[in-house]
């Protein structure tokens, strides 16, 4: 594609008829024939990259001020490089998003249970949907990793044309708010949206200053995408400020408030080595019996927006009912089956709040003992590491501290941290060896016991002095299980 083709809608200055076979904002990749997108985040400034792209063979530059570099190096100069990047990604890609029936969610918790949810259910009702979020990407059983919850805008439509040429033509994303703040998802025409819930998170340097940016940044997906439909939590204090704007079809769902969809009769449900729960969704003067394989109110929360989501597309209650019945999500409450009569969870919950929620909702199951395994990730504020001791002391019986992802920090120094915030007389041990803490929890498991995994989730991966090495906290759990069954 030619580059004055490529860079026709965007506004800026330069020009050059030069062949571009490739973008990249990765100066590592950015080789001959290839478009080197400078973009400024957080906390890395692409364009001190741009003479490193030169010298790989680089010789286009997309840039938000002119550089040093050499005479035959081309340089298109935009206003936001990032916002631009959205509009000649789009191009590049032969605009796929355009053919996709594309469904966005957005909100605090609850975002990849939903959307894999919502993904499960319209496949098995006969319509193929990818999945794109928090656990990768999945395009017809086709799996990749991605590096944020919602890709840059570049690797969406790479991801969108790959959907296309896979014959998939439904696709639900979640969508975060540092997504929506940073230009990743400008111009995708979503046909449907939802809202899950909002409560303070990914406030710091380098995220949303305030509470107040958080929220309007969520609020974007509903009053600036024109979507046809907009799902939303009648639960939520937060829904009417969200519902601003919207211009689209509103529907409903909720447990406590009246709703579209409405869940109620809610029952836990528990068996020898799973649980979770059941409701009844009504909808349209009907009532359908729903099981959800993970525990919690706020299951059948989430499970309620995803058969909202699929009712906008035609699927019913009762299709997606017979879907939730068989569908666990990966490293969300997911349990793994290994001894009789003891309960293994892995969960993503990684920070206090979570963390709380977890076990608060494990302990209306009244077990025998609650048991949580868990640590920090390294790095990070004492703050957060101070939140989950108060979690797990004021909650579970017992507490293993070990490791998770602590990168270039001592994980010694990471676990000594969260132990000197216990409370008194809390009960815990502390194994640096997550693979040994999972070993130590299994076997200490009695009959009735609930094991909380906390932290990791879906991650197939421990952080260790910048290096991911490989690591499945569920297969370790089935690894030591099956040992202790010899």
């Amino acid at each position: 594609m030619k580059l004055n083709d490529l860079v026709r809608r965007i506004d800026h200055t330069g020009a050059s008829d030069a062949d571009i076979t490739a973008i990249t904002y990765d100066s590592r990749k950015a080789g001959p024939g290839a478009l080197f997108v400078c973009l400024v985040g957080a906390w890395l400034d692409g364009h001190t990259y741009a003479e490193s792209a030169y010298r790989n063979g680089c010789r286009a530059f997309l840039v938000e001020r002119t550089l040093v570099l050499p005479a035959d190096a081309v340089q298109i100069v935009t206003e936001d490089t990032r916002a631009a990047l959205a509009v000649i990604g789009a191009d590049f890609y032969g605009n796929p998003a355009d053919k996709l029936h594309l469904i966005g969610i957005t909100g605090t918790k609850g975002k990849t249970t939903t959307a894999l949810l919502t993904a499960a259910i319209m496949t098995e009702a006969g319509l193929p949907c990818a999945y794109i979020g928090s656990n990768g990407v999945d395009i017809a059983g086709v799996h990749e990793a991605t590096a944020n919850t919602t890709p840059e805008s570049l690797e969406l439509h790479r991801l969108f044309r790959k959907m296309l040429d896979a014959g998939v033509h439904h696709c639900v994303l979640e969508v975060s708010s540092q997504a929506l703040r940073h230009h990743r998802v400008d111009g995708v025409p979503f046909e449907v949206v939802a809202f899950t819930n909002l409560s303070e998170d990914h406030i710091g340097p380098g995220e949303h200053p305030d509470f107040e940016d958080y929220k309007c940044a969520k609020r974007r997906l509903f009053a600036e995408y024109n979507a046809r439909t907009m799902v939303y939590n009648a639960d939520d204090p937060y829904s009417t400020f969200m519902r601003e704007g919207f211009q689209g079809e509103p529907v409903s769902f909720g447990i406590q408030s009246p709703a579209d969809y409405h869940g109620g009769n809610l029952a836990q449900y528990r068996s020898e080595t799973a649980l979770g729960i059941d409701f009844v969704c009504a909808h349209g003067g009907a009532a359908t019996p729903v099981r959800v394989m993970s525990p919690g109110a706020f299951s059948a929360s989430d499970a309620l927006c995803a058969i909202a989501l699929c009712g906008a597309f035609g699927v019913t209650p009762a299709q997606a009912a017979a879907t939730l019945a068989h569908t666990p999500v990966q490293g969300r409450f997911e349990v793994v089956e290994g001894l009789p009569g003891r309960t293994f969870i892995v969960d993503y919950s990684h920070n206090g709040l979570a963390l709380t929620s977890a076990l608060k909702t494990l302990r209306a199951y009244q077990p025998h003992r609650l048991i949580c395994v868990f640590g920090s990730v390294g790095g990070r504020t004492q703050v957060r590491r101070k939140e989950l001791a108060d979690a797990s002391s004021a909650y579970a019986d017992y507490s293993i501290i070990t490791s998770d992802n602590p990168d270039n920090e001592p994980p010694e120094d990471v676990i000594r941290d969260i132990a000197g915030h216990m409370a008194p007389g809390a009960p815990y041990a502390c194994i640096t060896d997550r693979c040994d803490a999972i070993y130590a929890a299994v076997k200490m498991a009695e009959p009735g016991d609930i094991v909380l995994f906390a932290g990791k989730g879906h991650e197939d991966y421990q952080l260790i002095h910048g290096q991911k090495q490989h690591f499945v906290e569920r297969d370790i759990i089935k690894e030591a299980c099956a040992k202790l069954q010899k």
